[in-house]
């Protein structure tokens, strides 16, 4: 780093040492950090202390480091410090203080109390206390006391409260150093511009822009690692843009010494600026671009900072010449679930592992736990505090290449690689003759990857990823690998962007929690089944919304729904119900415990022109597909107790294995309540009618249904395309009819209806 020590020019002064030691305030984990700083700027007998520092030096030296410090947050100069029995010992202490000696009474003060104490515990009121001993202490002296500003004043008072101890300090910053001047807007989640410093500083920016290297944020946010990085490379000092400094309205105030530095300050940013090398951001956030590119405009900047609107999984060397690239992921709160930052850091870390041979590179995370996901062996991690939150910086030296080796194959290559590029093959040719746009990918074909992997086509490709929770006789070492491989293979393979890849972690479900809410995007796209419109979320739910194994069931439903009353039990999103009201049933009623997929399923039938009225009505008439919040088994219960039960030629029942939703009364156990839900639905059939029945619980077992006079035809193989046929089935399903009924569509199977509809 250049030096930033600095001799005042021949137009300054002599300056006069400080009455005492400094405390200059940082955030924690600086403090070392900080201590080698002001040695470098000048100041003497510096020795750490708890949230800061302690030196020594003259007015001159409190300037410089004001200044030039990129890392202090404050520069304190204590007045007094004393004990503190309770409010009046404050007034006290605080009165004792010649605060005449230090600024004039038309200057205008605030006063900021921090730290705790067990004899004054409000700093509101503490806060008034030394407002008064100062007001009083300038009455008795001048007849008048200055003004309080707390927005924008000439002078601000520090007091820190400490058990049964105060100290009160002028500061000689007069606000937070971390406020360069140049941001204005910020992003989400921004860093504070000394800890961004700090950051630069550990992982190694100095000694890599010294040698030629760039720098590269592929999620710069609002830019302030860009910006700081500029600054140091440049040789500015980070107070230059600052319009306001506590220790122009002192009485001390040595104002041709403060000029001089400013002076050699101007002086050398000139001489620095074409040190600068190009620098590199990117980011997927147009708002966050637009407040980076302003905030680098202020800086004047802009001509050596590039910025380019991409995802993170694009991110590849910005120059040939190994650089830094150095980034501060979401913490999680703007990501959504859990496994969106599984999945963030294990793509960081395969790609920073392919593509950044020879780099260095310095991850700042708040979410440490997160770290062995990318990878990467650290070579060093430093602790430090984003605020209250604990954070770590990894830093890594990431292997240059071998120049004598054969240059890898840009896709990635291996035996999951290799089997998704073989299911793609196959897969993609028979999605295109059926006319399929959403299929399975892959599921967990290879023992070691234990992922589903489907595919969604809306407007653009969608990738949506389980990975099954694995045994607790897997190493989790062993399983990240495998994971962070696995997602890196499928980015490449389908040359999908990260925020494509919709990453879920599928473990073994109790009751409805199947179905509970992991994130709150409300993003909803649309896609198309063989010319049905429907309503996915990728990011909310463990599923999708699409069961995308019960296609074939669904086209049968649309095939044998022409002029059908249509029935859809445990309706879910209602793909079922849209799919028959787009084959011509003449009414449908669905029926679901939640008014969530309720409501998705109205929109899904919404989608596909089809008729509804928002307020149900009696009349199958006025509103021939009507929804019914209710448990299944309850309101069947209910229709079996009516004189005139209502009739359908066609009922699906697709339950879930368990439920104790708080919504309903008791539990549902598929394997406990089967038949009673089966014969109570086929009361419900017309004569003719066919229920079909389906359930994916692996040891399900369907009782023997004769003696309740119902015919059962297994139709499983049947209900499974080309993307499911892989062993177990993902489901089972049952064609159930009236023993003796005569099916209304006689002479005509289902299967030759399907087919006459997928030729038309």
């Amino acid at each position: 780093m250049t030096d930033e020590t600095s001799t005042l020019s021949s137009t300054s002064q002599p300056s006069a040492p400080l009455p005492g030691p400094l405390f200059v305030t940082c955030a924690r984990g600086l403090e070392p950090l900080l201590v080698d700083e002001l040695k470098t700027l000048g100041l003497s007998e510096v020795a750490e202390r708890g949230g800061g520092v302690t030196a020594s030096g003259t007015w001159a030296d409190a300037y410089r480091a004001c200044l030039w410090s990129r890392l202090a947050s404050r520069v304190l100069l204590p007045l007094d410090f004393f004990e503190i029995a309770d409010a009046d010992a404050l007034y006290e202490g605080a009165k004792r203080i010649d605060w005449t000696a230090w600024f004039d009474v038309d200057s205008s003060f605030a006063i900021d109390v921090a730290g705790r104490s067990n004899t004054v515990t409000h700093t509101h009121f503490a806060a008034l206390r030394v407002k008064d001993a100062l007001a009083d202490r300038f009455r008795d002296v001048h007849g008048r006391r200055p003004n309080v500003d707390a927005d924008d004043p000439d002078v601000q008072i520090h007091v820190h409260l400490h058990g049964a101890q105060a100290t009160v300090s002028l500061d000689l910053s007069g606000e937070s150093l971390h406020r360069r001047g140049y941001r204005l807007a910020t992003g989400g989640a921004p860093l504070k511009e000394n800890l961004a410093a700090a950051i630069l500083i550990r992982s190694g920016w100095p000694a890599v822009f010294a040698r030629g290297g760039s720098l590269f944020d592929p999620m710069c946010g609002s830019g302030t690692l860009l910006l700081e990085a500029a600054l140091m490379a440049g040789d500015v000092a980070p107070g230059l843009m600052r319009t306001r400094h506590g220790f122009l309205a002192l009485s001390t105030c040595e104002i041709d010494n403060w000029r001089a530095l400013m002076d050699e300050a101007k002086a050398r940013r000139e001489t620095g600026a074409e040190r600068i090398p190009t620098l590199y951001g990117a980011d997927l956030d147009p708002a966050a671009l637009k407040a980076a590119r302003g905030n680098i405009e202020r800086a004047g900047l802009a001509w050596k900072i590039k910025l380019t609107e991409a995802d993170v999984s694009l991110m590849r060397p910005p120059t040939a010449t190994p650089g830094l690239v150095v980034t501060n992921p979401p913490y999680g709160e703007r990501m959504g679930s859990e496994a969106e930052m599984v999945k963030l850091y294990s793509l960081l870390g395969a790609l920073l592992k392919q593509h950044f041979h020879g780099w260095r590179a310095g991850v700042f995370t708040g979410r440490p736990d997160l770290g062995p996901r990318l990878g990467l062996r650290a070579e060093r991690m430093y602790a430090f505090y984003n605020g209250d939150l604990p954070c770590k910086l990894l830093t890594f030296d990431i292997a240059a290449r071998d120049p004598d080796a054969a240059l890898p194959a840009q896709i990635v290559d291996g035996d999951f690689a290799n089997r998704l590029r073989k299911n793609l093959k196959h897969l993609g040719k028979w999605a295109k003759r059926t006319g399929v746009s959403n299929y399975r990918l892959y599921d967990a074909d290879l023992p070691d990857y234990a992922l589903a992997v489907d595919l969604y086509q809306t407007d653009q490709l969608h990738v949506h990823v389980q990975e099954y929770a694995p045994p607790k006789t897997i190493d989790p070492v062993h399983a990240e690998r495998r994971l962070r491989e696995g997602l890196n293979a499928i980015q490449q393979v389908l040359e999908v962007p990260i925020s494509n890849i919709h990453l879920k972690v599928r473990r073994q479900q109790k009751g409805d929690s199947q179905y509970g809410r992991q994130g709150e995007s409300g993003a909803l796209h649309v896609v198309d089944e063989h010319g049905c419109r429907l309503q996915v979320n990728f990011t909310d739910y463990l599923d999708t919304g699409l069961f995308l194994d019960h296609r074939p069931m669904r086209m049968r439903i649309r095939a044998e729904a022409q002029g059908a009353r249509f029935l859809n039990l445990f309706c879910y999103t209602g793909s079922a119900t849209a799919q028959a009201a787009v084959g011509g049933a003449i009414e449908s009623v669905s029926v679901d415990l939640s008014n969530t997929y309720l409501d998705w399923a109205r929109e899904n039938l919404r989608l596909n022109g089809i008729r509804m009225v928002d307020v149900e009505r009696r009349s199958a008439k006025e509103n021939p597909h009507r929804f019914y919040r209710a448990d299944c088994l309850a309101w069947l219960k209910e229709q079996a107790d009516k004189s005139r039960p209502p009739q359908f030629d066609l009922i699906f029942c697709d339950p879930p294995t368990f439920s104790n939703s708080k919504k309903m009364d008791g539990t549902l156990d598929i394997q406990r309540d089967h038949v009673e839900i089966i014969t109570l639905s086929a009361q419900l059939l017309a004569p003719g009618g066919v229920l079909y029945f389906s359930c994916n619980r692996k040891r399900f077992k369907l009782d023997d249904l004769k003696p309740h006079g119902l015919d059962v035809e297994d139709i499983t193989p049947k209900t499974l395309d080309e993307d499911f046929k892989r062993p177990p089935a993902a489901h089972r399903a049952w064609a159930i009819r009236k023993v003796g009924a005569v099916w209304r569509l006689a002479g005509q199977t289902a299967e030759t209806r399907i087919q006459g509809k997928a030729k038309a």
